[in-house]
């Protein structure tokens, strides 16, 4: 696991694979997971504390993979690196 964060933070994962894979399905498919799960707690009447973490719980993971996008296209010359850069500010 620590593997994981520690070759994305470090850029050693290729530009592709991090935005599409990483960030787009992936991270997509947990903040979609994670907010059907809050609606799910929310229509149940759980505490609005609750429901609010569980909404919230992947935004680390999506700060992360943003900040780590920024930092592996700064490795990265010409426009596609760039493109990527504001793709991941609209995905997230």
């Amino acid at each position: 696991m620590r593997s994981f964060f520690r070759s994305r933070w470090q850029g050693q994962v290729p530009l592709d694979r991090l935005f599409w894979r990483d960030l787009v399905f992936v991270g997509t498919a947990i903040s979609i997971a994670s907010s059907a799960l809050a609606l799910i707690l929310l229509g149940l009447k759980m505490p609005l504390g609750l429901v609010l973490a569980v909404h919230f719980a992947p935004m680390p993971y999506s700060l992360f993979l943003t900040l780590a996008v920024w930092r592996t296209a700064e490795q990265y010359p010409g426009a596609k690196a760039w493109m990527m850069t504001l793709g991941e500010m609209i995905v997230v």
